[in-house]
């Protein structure tokens, strides 16, 4: 994800130089562990994702998922963003509900792909 990241950093938002510089540098060689209160595993470098709770995270994570919303509307449906939920809709004449309800499901199956594509994971237990 770091990688994808930072070439769309890149190449979506032009960002290069020191910006980006310190950009990889902010995202490379992180490490993470658990602490219990009487011990704390072995640290494991962090290959995806960005530090939960920073400052960066909210922002770097709508510029990674921004071309979910552009794939979204191009099925003429509206993408409802809040935080890392994003939920799709559409409105029609009740006549042309069928027509709707394949929008839908042909958005879905790709953004089941694009997220895939992305190293994201949707959350079946979801509607």
């Amino acid at each position: 994800m770091h990688l994808t990241l930072l070439q769309r950093l890149y190449t979506s938002y032009g960002l290069g130089g020191f910006v980006l510089a310190w950009f990889t540098s902010y995202l490379s060689n992180r490490t993470q562990y658990v602490r219990l209160p009487t011990t704390r595993s072995a640290a494991s470098v962090v290959l995806y994702g960005v530090p939960q709770g920073s400052v960066p995270e909210p922002i770097l994570f709508l510029l990674y998922t921004a071309d979910l919303l552009q794939l979204i509307r191009r099925h003429h449906l509206h993408p409802h963003v809040y935080a890392d939920d994003t939920q799709n809709y559409g409105s029609c004449h009740p006549s042309e509900a069928g027509m709707l309800q394949q929008q839908l499901s042909t958005c879905v199956d790709e953004v089941a792909h694009w997220m895939m594509s992305n190293l994201l994971q949707r959350n079946h237990s979801k509607p």
